[in-house]
C-alpha cells in the first residue's frame, strides 16, 4: 500500500514570473560572459565580482519564486541562515561560470569539469533551500526525479558554458538575436530542474514546517521577484553602457593604431617612393656595422645623386619630376638585392646600404648597373628624357668608420660628378681630406658672414666708343683672417651646397646699392651691375628687398643692372620670365650674363625684356686666333642688335680684343685691359674727369618704365 502525501498546487503567475526571472537572468549572464572576456585585466576582476552576484541572485531568486509558488494546505516558510547560504552557494557558481567563460581557450577537461561543478552547485543550492523548509517528518524523494533534476543542471551548466563561449565571436544584431534564443533554452533549462527536483519532493500527512513562522511568503514573493528584477536590469544596464565605451574606446585605439602606423609610415618611409628614408637608412648602418664587427664582412654605401635633374623638373613640371623620381627609385631598387636597403635621402639625392658586399669589382659592377639603369629614356608627356647619376661609394670597416660612412661616400660622389659625372669613384682618404676641408670652409662661411669679413669689389666698364666710364660691376671677396683673401670661385660652390647663397647674395644687393647711393651723394652718379644667383631669382621676397634697399638708399632704379646668368635663366624659364617682366617694372635694369655658355633658345631671348647681353670671357680670350669664336661673338652682338639689346664684353684684356671688338660694333667693355676690381674706396682715382655716368639708354621694350627713386 502506497504512502500518503499532501496534496500540492502552483501559483500560475509566481510560476510565470519565475520562469521570466530565469530567461532574463540567463541574457544578463551571457552579456557578462562577454563582459569579463573583453574586458582589460583589472575590469574583468570587477565585473567577475559583480556579475558573479546578479547571476547568482537572478538564479537564486527563479528558484526562491519556484518555492514560493509551491503550495501544500499548511503553512510554509524558510530557514533563513540555509536561505542565505543557498544564495552564496549559487553566486559561487556563478563566479566559477564566468571565470570559465573567460579564458581564451575552452579546453574539454575545464568544459565538463565545469558543467559538473556548476551542475552539483545548483543541485546544491535547489535542495538546500528545500531543506531551509525544515520539514517534520522529512520530506520523502524520489530517486528518479532527483536524478533527473541533476542530469538537467549538469546538461544546462554545459550548454550555458558552450553558449557563454560561442556569443563571444558574434557581434550586432546577430549576437542579440543569438544571445535572446540562448536566453530562453537557458532559462528554460534552469526552471525545468527546478520544477523536476520539486517533483521529486512528497510531503507525508502529517507533516510541520519547521520555519513556518520565520519567513511571511506572501510579501517575500513580491520582494525577491522586484529586487531581482530590477538588480538584473541595472546589471544589463551597466553592461551595455561599458560594451558601448568599450566599443569607443576599441575604435578609438583602432584609429590611434592606424594613425601610429600612418606616423610610423611617414616617418620612416619616403612618402613619395616608397623607399626608407634616412632614419631608416642612418639606423640601418648602425645595426650592419654592429654586426660587421662581429662577423667580419664588409659593408658598403653608395650615395647617388642624379645629374641634371633639375632642368627636367622645371621644363615639365614638379608633377613630372615625381614621376621620374618614382621611376628612378624603383630602377635603383630593381638593382640591388632583397637585402641591400634602398633608401632616398632628400631631393635627388639616393643611397644603398649593401651588406654582406663583396670585393671592388662586383661593387663597380653594381655601380655601372645602375649608371646604365639610370640612364634609360623615361617617357614624359611623350617626350624621351635622359638621366645621368654620379655614385659615391665607401667601404666599412675597410676604408670608413660607420658613423663617417654617408659623408665618405657623399664626398666621393662629389669627386664623381668633378670627373665628369655619369660615372662612380670610390672613396679614397684623400677625399676625406678634401671633405674635411669644405666642412672647415662652409664653418668658417657662418662665421665670416657674422663677423662682416665680406667685402665688395668693383670693375669698372668702358664705353667702346668713348672710352668712359659707363658703370661698374660688383665682385664679392672674402676677406678671411686666417686664409686671406678668398677667390669667389674657391668660396661659392660651397656656399651653394651648403644653403649660404642666399644670405650672401642679399648682403651683397644691400650692400652695393648702399654704396652706389653713396657715389650718388659724393657727385659720382655710377650705376652698378650686381649678379643674382639662381637662388636668389626664386626668393619671393627679392622684388620687396631691392624695392626696400633703393628707397632706404634713394637710389633711382635705372642705376642699377641685375646680371642673371643664362643658365640660371633657363632653369625655370617661365618663372624667370615673369620675375624679370615684374623687376623691369620697377625700373631696374636687366642684363642676361655669360651669354652663349647656356641653352636658351631664340624664343626665350625674344621674350626676355632683358637691357643687355654679356658675352662670357672664354669667347673673348678665344675670339683673336679662333675664327669659331670670332664668328660667334659677331653673332652674339649683331643677335642682340637685332633685339635692341646693348651687347657688353667681359674679360678684355688686350688691345686687339679692343679693336676687334670695335669693329664688330661691341657697346660697352669691361676687363683687365681696363681696370682691376678694386675697392669701392679708391673708385675716384679710377675715374677720368671726363666720365659722366650717363646711364645707357632704356631699350625699347622698357622705355615705357616709370622710375621712382
Amino acid at each position: 500500500m502506497s504512502a500518503a502525501f499532501l496534496p500540492s498546487e502552483y501559483s500560475t503567475g509566481l510560476v510565470l514570473l519565475s520562469v521570466v526571472v530565469a530567461v532574463f537572468a540567463s541574457f544578463v549572464a551571457l552579456d557578462l560572459a562577454r563582459r569579463v572576456h573583453d574586458a582589460p585585466p583589472h575590469l574583468a576582476r570587477i565585473w567577475l565580482a559583480g556579475g558573479s552576484i546578479a547571476m547568482g541572485t537572478g538564479i537564486w531568486s527563479m528558484h526562491f519564486l519556484g518555492m514560493l509558488a509551491f503550495r501544500l494546505p499548511i503553512a510554509l516558510g524558510y530557514d533563513i541562515i540555509l536561505t542565505l547560504l543557498s544564495w552564496m552557494i549559487v553566486v559561487a557558481v556563478s563566479g566559477l561560470a564566468l571565470a570559465i567563460a573567460g579564458r581564451p581557450r575552452l579546453t574539454m577537461p575545464w568544459l565538463l569539469g565545469g558543467a559538473l561543478a556548476m551542475g552539483a552547485g545548483i543541485c546544491a543550492m535547489h535542495y538546500l533551500g528545500m531543506f531551509a523548509m525544515r520539514m517534520s517528518p522529512p520530506i520523502v524523494w524520489h530517486a528518479g526525479w532527483v536524478a533527473a533534476s541533476a542530469a538537467i543542471a549538469t546538461t544546462a551548466s554545459l550548454a550555458a558554458l558552450l553558449l557563454f563561449h560561442g556569443l563571444r565571436r558574434a557581434n550586432g544584431l546577430r549576437r542579440l538575436n543569438l544571445q535572446g534564443l540562448a536566453a530562453i533554452v537557458m532559462g528554460g533549462a534552469i526552471a525545468g530542474m527546478h520544477y523536476s527536483g520539486m517533483a521529486a519532493a512528497n510531503f507525508p500527512l502529517d507533516s510541520v514546517c519547521g520555519a513556518a513562522l520565520e519567513i511571511d511568503t506572501y510579501w517575500l514573493a513580491g520582494t525577491i521577484g522586484g529586487a531581482a528584477l530590477l538588480l538584473l536590469s541595472t546589471t544589463l544596464f551597466a553592461s551595455i553602457v561599458d560594451a558601448r565605451i568599450q566599443s569607443r574606446t576599441a575604435k578609438l585605439a583602432r584609429s590611434l593604431k592606424a594613425a601610429n602606423r600612418e606616423l610610423s609610415r611617414i616617418a620612416f618611409r619616403d612618402p613619395l617612393t616608397g623607399l626608407a628614408n634616412r632614419l631608416v637608412l642612418e639606423d640601418r648602418i648602425d645595426h650592419a656595422a654592429t654586426r660587421s664587427e662581429r662577423t667580419g664582412d664588409r659593408l658598403a654605401l653608395f650615395f647617388i645623386d642624379l645629374d641634371g635633374f633639375k632642368p627636367i623638373n622645371d621644363s615639365f613640371g614638379h608633377q613630372a619630376g615625381d614621376t621620374v623620381l618614382r621611376v628612378i627609385g624603383g630602377r635603383i631598387g630593381a638593382c640591388c638585392r632583397e637585402t641591400d636597403t634602398v633608401a632616398r635621402i632628400g631631393g635627388d639625392e639616393f643611397a644603398i646600404l649593401v651588406e654582406d658586399a663583396g670585393g671592388r669589382e662586383t661593387l663597380g659592377k653594381l655601380a655601372e648597373r645602375i649608371v646604365q639603369s639610370i640612364s634609360q629614356p623615361i617617357e614624359l608627356h611623350e617626350h624621351p628624357t635622359s638621366l645621368s647619376c654620379s655614385i659615391g661609394i665607401a667601404v666599412f670597416p675597410e676604408n670608413s668608420p660607420a658613423e663617417r660612412l654617408v659623408a665618405h661616400a657623399d664626398a666621393a660622389m662629389y669627386h664623381a660628378k668633378r670627373d665628369g659625372k655619369a660615372t662612380y669613384r670610390f672613396f679614397t682618404p684623400e677625399m676625406d681630406a678634401g671633405a674635411a676641408e669644405t666642412i672647415k670652409l662652409q664653418q668658417d662661411l657662418r662665421a665670416g658672414l657674422n663677423r662682416g669679413e665680406f667685402e665688395l669689389y668693383y670693375q669698372l666698364k668702358r664705353d667702346a666708343r668713348s672710352g668712359a666710364c659707363c658703370g661698374a660691376e660688383a665682385l664679392l671677396r672674402w676677406r678671411h683672417p686666417g686664409r686671406g683673401m678668398v677667390e669667389p670661385d674657391n668660396f661659392l660652390p660651397v656656399a651653394e651646397r651648403f644653403g649660404l647663397m642666399v644670405p650672401l647674395g642679399n648682403w651683397v644687393l644691400d650692400e652695393a646699392i648702399r654704396q652706389a647711393g653713396q657715389w650718388l651723394r659724393d657727385g659720382m652718379p655710377v650705376p652698378v651691375a650686381i649678379n643674382l644667383s639662381p637662388l636668389q631669382l626664386r626668393q619671393p621676397d627679392l622684388q620687396a628687398r631691392l624695392a626696400a634697399a633703393l628707397a632706404r638708399n634713394k637710389v633711382p632704379p635705372e642705376m642699377i643692372t641685375l646680371e642673371i646668368t643664362e643658365s640660371a635663366a633657363m632653369e625655370d624659364a617661365d618663372a624667370t620670365l615673369a620675375l624679370v617682366e615684374r623687376l623691369n617694372q620697377q625700373g631696374l635694369r636687366i642684363s642676361i650674363d655669360d651669354f652663349g655658355t647656356g641653352y636658351s633658345s631664340l624664343s626665350y631671348l625674344r621674350r626676355f625684356t632683358a637691357d643687355q647681353i654679356k658675352i662670357d670671357r672664354a669667347f673673348i680670350a678665344d675670339m683673336v686666333g679662333n675664327p669659331d669664336a670670332l664668328a660667334l661673338v659677331a653673332g652674339v652682338i649683331q643677335l642682340a642688335h637685332s633685339l635692341d639689346l646693348r651687347v657688353v664684353a667681359e674679360g678684355v684684356e688686350t688691345e686687339a680684343q679692343q679693336a676687334r671688338l670695335i669693329e664688330l660694333g661691341c657697346d660697352e667693355m669691361q676687363g683687365f685691359l681696363f681696370s682691376c676690381p678694386a675697392p669701392a674706396a679708391g673708385m675716384a682715382a679710377r675715374i677720368g674727369a671726363a666720365d659722366t655716368f650717363t646711364a645707357p639708354p632704356l631699350p625699347w621694350h622698357a622705355s615705357n618704365h616709370t622710375a621712382t627713386p
